[in-house]
């Protein structure tokens, strides 16, 4: 893998938050991660990130939220 496949600029997304249009920044790994993880789930993309906004830290972006996601998903598909 070269430098520019694992390090990637952030590309903008436009999503649905509880049907309200807005947009995120998110790398190509994360976002492809999340969607499949989404279908695995037989759950559409816009209502995960739904439940991934009610329920995250104030503290925390939604597109920070949404990474931790993937990487607690991921991790637990190792286990």
């Amino acid at each position: 893998m070269t430098f520019e496949q694992i390090y990637q600029r952030p590309k903008k997304r436009s999503i649905l938050i509880n049907g309200h249009s807005t947009s995120i920044s998110l790398e190509d790994n994360f976002w492809y991660a999340f969607c499949e993880k989404a279908a695995i789930d037989n759950i559409s993309i816009n209502r995960l990130i739904t439940e991934i906004d009610l329920h995250r830290d104030d503290k925390c972006s939604l597109a920070g939220a949404i990474r931790l996601y993937v990487l607690r998903s991921k991790n637990s598909q190792k286990s």
